[in-house]
């Protein structure tokens, strides 16, 4: 019902009729300000309602899918307000939303397992031979430990970008283990970074 509720609220935003609801009233300001794709907002809402099932993903490319059409969807619209309609600036875009979304996935592993999900591609698992059950058990054993190796490599391959690459470069110091503390602690000097990297146009 509520992906449903959106996807009548973009196309009645796209009719200028938006629903009386704050959210959708901002985005129908934002739309006829900035111009917005109407196709980047159905991407979200149809990967978001395809993936309410709460099902691991059943390779790494269907992880990638579902990253492109959330997180770089997000960053192609943000370009869109930033006046910026750019091919370079796409394909940027949508590296940067394919790590994003694959590292959030590894982050959010642990909050996941304790709760007896896991999300992590399938087909990466069955490679190591580790079962969706060894990460609810929060095993660290080298085989758990070479499915997230696998799984970074692939977010290392879109783009080292200051906050991913951070967490990527952070999770190799503890070989790979998902469930180190470490890993769990927010980043305090993450905000000092981003403006050094953006002195220093080092991104």
């Amino acid at each position: 019902m509520r992906m449903q509720f959106w996807r009548e609220a973009v196309e009645d935003i796209y009719c200028d009729n938006p629903p009386h609801q704050p959210v959708a009233t901002e985005l129908w300001r934002a739309v006829k300000r900035h111009n917005l794709t109407k196709m980047w907002f159905t991407k979200i809402i149809d990967e978001r309602e395809k993936n309410l099932d709460d099902r691991a993903y059943r390779n790494i490319q269907e992880l990638e899918t579902y990253a492109e059409n959330t997180q770089s969807a997000l960053l192609y619209l943000t370009l869109e307000m930033l006046g910026v309609r750019d091919i370079h600036a796409d394909h940027a875009a949508s590296h940067v939303g394919k790590a994003q979304g694959i590292v959030t996935c590894l982050r959010a592993t642990p909050y996941h397992s304790a709760r007896r999900k896991v999300f992590l591609p399938m087909d990466i698992c069955m490679l190591h031979g580790v079962s969706q059950e060894d990460f609810i058990r929060g095993k660290q054993e080298q085989n758990v430990r070479d499915v997230i190796y696998d799984i970074a490599s692939q977010a290392h391959i879109h783009l080292e970008h200051v906050a991913l690459d951070d967490y990527l470069y952070n999770i190799r110091k503890v070989d790979f283990n998902i469930f180190h503390p470490s890993l769990q602690k927010k980043s305090t000097l993450l905000p000092l970074h981003l403006y050094i990297r953006s002195w220093k146009k080092t991104y």
